[in-house]
């Protein structure tokens, strides 16, 4: 199931519990910098997003760039 307004929190709480496999990860990031909620979140939420950015695997209009992971 893909991220979405219903579901967020949920992957919030699963992500901080370390319950997300990678590429959930992936996608709960992506969903963040899309919608725009990764620069209002804590921190923590911001700087990875700008890391991922940064090292080409999320573009910034928030799509995964799985071509990066391989």
């Amino acid at each position: 199931m893909a991220v979405n307004e219903r579901n967020l929190v949920n992957y919030i709480l699963a992500y901080e519990v370390g319950e997300l496999d990678a590429n959930k990860v992936l996608e709960l990031f992506a969903y963040l910098v899309r919608t725009g909620l990764a620069w209002q979140l804590q921190g923590h939420y911001g700087r990875t997003a700008a890391a991922l950015i940064e090292q080409g695997i999320i573009t910034e209009d928030g799509e995964i760039n799985w071509d990066a992971l391989m």
